[in-house]
């Protein structure tokens, strides 16, 4: 599957919004991107506020244009709220989940750990970063993972905020319900994102 392998502070940049977690080591946050600086900043239009959220989201799951657009196609003939089921589709993703376990530092790294393998759903490995989650699975880390140096700090992390959706014991994670709206720790309105698509 195709992925961003640009220069990742000048999306953060674009979005004035943290993107990758580079915390600190970011800098100029709120000057966009380009020769112009801000000085090409314009007054937002509703359909601009609508591709800059869409843009956010689609930069902060690591996800290319088809790909998102299929989660919105999905997330509207499902029953319920299209904006939620949306998000909690995103949420499902099988990076997103390592990543909200505490078992990645970022959502690339933890693309990455699943792509080299080092994932077990079920006790069987898996290399699909998308894979959509269920209730009742069981997320875990190969032994060859968890000698990584920064994945065995992170595992023995003890003071890790986790969200209700799941649950966490040592390098064992489990889907206890599915994710809602206000599981989502960043801030994101799914109702330009559907508003957008439904133009």
């Amino acid at each position: 599957m195709a992925r961003y392998t640009g220069p990742k502070d000048r999306l953060s940049r674009r979005e004035n919004f943290d993107l990758f977690g580079s915390g600190s080591k970011l800098t100029r946050l709120s000057v966009p991107p380009g020769i112009h600086g801000p000085r090409g900043a314009r007054r937002g239009s509703q359909y601009s506020r609508q591709l800059r959220e869409k843009q956010k989201v689609k930069r902060l799951y690591g996800l290319m244009e088809r790909q998102f657009k299929n989660y919105i196609k999905t997330a509207s003939k499902a029953k319920g709220n299209t904006g939620e089921m949306f998000l909690s589709l995103l949420e499902r993703r099988l990076d997103n989940v390592l990543y909200r376990l505490g078992f990645a530092p970022s959502r690339p790294a933890a693309r990455q750990l699943v792509s080299h393998r080092h994932v077990l759903v079920n006790g069987k490995k898996l290399n699909i970063p998308s894979y959509s989650v269920k209730i009742e699975d069981t997320i875990s880390l190969s032994a060859k993972a968890i000698e990584i140096p920064h994945i065995k700090k992170l595992v023995i992390e003890e003071d890790y905020k986790l969200p209700d959706w799941l649950e966490r014991k040592a390098v064992v994670g489990k889907i206890v319900r599915f994710p809602k709206k206000d599981d989502v720790s960043e801030p994101i309105s799914e109702q330009d994102i559907v508003e957008f698509y439904s133009r």
